[in-house]
């Protein structure tokens, strides 16, 4: 009776508890009375490591004496992959009888029945709480920030950022994925180490992160933002610099923020950060707050918008500084709904969050050329017009096709359209970059870089692409000549003008606001510039009396 009493209890505590340690003092008396002199578990995570002999040893009970050869149980399952068991008899003592034989395997039996349920219970939290890469999930963090909302301890305490790895494609490009993998790992480890004992980071997506970090750890986290050298060759101590954009978001003590609230907010500053050329990192404000009913209210008025061609076609002039002639064109795009006109800033970056925006990029393209089309038909002057292009298209495998059938459905001379593809698409396949642009190039239409000079491995994209045209980006153009970063600018303008001219390409300057800055381009041979200084973006009818 005293057996059964002691194993009844160790069955409970095992079924209460669910993991072996809570058991021990009852399987050390259960062994003493069945006389096991030593138990033990050697357990592997599959078949190859049991022929490597690579075991995890659990010793659950030793008595220390001297023992004989024992009794191996071996279990094998998906939950705990193979389990092999040990009971040793007492060196020189009497075997066994068939009750103690019995009631061994039964303790066994129920050992190997809890641990199995404790391993599956652990796979179940650990699928639920990191991904594939061992990073934690979206869903962990969120139910983590969630319980420390309701415990009330985080408020004016931490801050939180959505980072975005830029240009992460490149690297797995340059030195293969599985080391970007590993890179990435070591750089969100370094970065999460840095932003404090109580900081979480997880995995949104890709190279998308959310990180908790504790106030007085911001700054030196924002600098690990801004550039960390990661060893990715650890024989010769090769190193890649990584860099990400973030989304900040501070929680003060009397904020009233749920989970929903601070992702939203998240979501909307990362955006801008990745966005708008000015700072890598960017506090959330009201001024940049997307709500969730606004995506969703632009994005449903998207096709109705469309089929009734609210989106209009504005021309902003390009101005040859030789004779002041009208030189070309930029298409860029106005929304006109219910009497309003409606500035790109406020609907582009949402149709971005889908692939709407490539419906609109397209649409853009044939209604320019049907105004193309037209000024020929009446025989006015037509000059190149360039078209924007969203990165998004580089996951079309048919872009190439899709762009010469508008063109050619319109009847449009192919050397009046110019397609426009900014430099920050650094993070899409290069070699499908300059397929396109070679394939537009053979089909004689015109290339332009946008931006240049502000994104990654500038020199490179040039030097492998063969462009038509760069568009210098405006934070080259300086404000104030005898301001000293003016001035550093303006040596910067003038050796890639110098560049452009040597490889042959057009150079033209975008943003151009003052005289001064014209100025600038005639003294460093610029002969082509945009910007408001000539003529804001202009509707149809205005843009018509600029080509007579």
């Amino acid at each position: 009776m005293e057996y059964q009493r002691l194993f009844d209890t160790f069955l409970d505590t095992m079924s209460e508890k669910g993991a072996i340690p809570y058991a021990i003092p009852y399987i050390i008396r259960l062994c003493d009375k069945l006389r096991v002199r030593k138990l033990m578990i050697k357990r592997y995570e599959s078949r190859r490591h049991e022929i490597a002999g690579r075991s995890e040893d659990i010793m659950l009970y030793d008595s220390g004496k001297p023992c004989g050869e024992p009794k191996e149980y071996r279990h094998s399952a998906m939950t705990v992959t193979i389990a092999n068991y040990f009971a040793y008899p007492g060196e020189g003592e009497e075997p066994w009888d068939e009750t103690e034989t019995e009631r061994i395997d039964r303790l066994v039996a129920m050992l190997y029945i809890f641990n199995s349920r404790a391993k599956m219970l652990d796979m179940v939290i650990r699928a639920a709480s990191y991904d594939d890469d061992g990073y934690y999930t979206l869903k962990y963090f969120l139910e983590y920030l969630n319980l420390k909302l309701v415990e009330g301890d985080i408020r004016g305490k931490y801050t939180f950022a959505y980072i975005n790895l830029k240009h992460f494609s490149m690297v797995n490009q340059l030195i293969g994925r599985p080391m970007g993998t590993f890179v990435m790992k070591r750089y969100i480890n370094e970065v999460t180490a840095i932003a404090g004992d109580t900081a979480l980071a997880a995995r949104i997506g890709g190279d998308n992160f959310v990180l908790m970090i504790e106030n007085g750890c911001v700054n030196p986290v924002m600098n690990a933002l801004s550039g960390l050298n990661i060893i990715y060759d650890v024989n010769t101590g090769e190193k890649i610099q990584i860099s990400a954009t973030a989304g900040m978001y501070r929680l003060t003590e009397d904020s009233t923020d749920n989970v929903d609230s601070i992702m939203d907010k998240l979501t909307a500053a990362s955006h801008v950060a990745r966005t708008s050329g000015k700072s890598d990192n960017v506090y959330f404000s009201e001024s940049i707050s997307i709500s969730k009913e606004r995506l969703a209210l632009i994005q449903q008025l998207f096709p109705t918008a469309l089929e009734k061609e609210e989106y209009l076609v504005y021309y902003q002039p390009k101005v040859s500084l030789r004779d002041g002639t009208l030189y070309g064109a930029e298409a860029l795009c106005r929304w006109y709904h219910d009497g309003d006109i409606i500035p790109p800033l406020d609907f582009i970056p949402v149709l971005e969050h889908s692939m709407d925006i490539c419906k609109l990029d397209f649409y853009m393209l044939d209604h320019v050329c049907r105004d193309i089309r037209r000024w020929l038909n009446e025989g006015r002057k037509v000059v190149r017009v360039s078209v924007n292009l969203s990165r998004k298209h580089m996951m079309d495998m048919d872009l190439l096709t899709r762009i010469i059938d508008i063109v050619d459905r319109n009847d449009v001379p192919h050397q009046y359209i110019e397609i426009e593809l900014t430099e920050t698409t650094t993070d899409v396949e290069f070699r499908d970059l300059k397929r396109v642009v070679s394939g537009l190039q053979a089909a004689g239409i015109y290339t332009s870089v946008d931006d240049f000079g502000i994104g990654y491995s500038s020199l490179n994209l040039i030097k492998e692409i063969p462009w038509d045209v760069i568009k210098v980006d405006r934070s080259f153009l300086p404000s104030d000549i005898e301001d000293e970063d003016s001035s550093r600018r303006a040596i910067m303008f003038k050796y890639v003008v110098a560049m452009a001219h040597e490889m042959g390409l057009e150079c033209i300057a975008e943003g151009v606001e003052t005289e001064q800055q014209v100025q600038v381009l005639r003294d460093n041979s610029c002969e082509l510039a945009q910007g408001f200084y000539f003529d804001k973006p202009l509707p149809v009818k205005d843009f018509e009396q600029k080509l007579k």
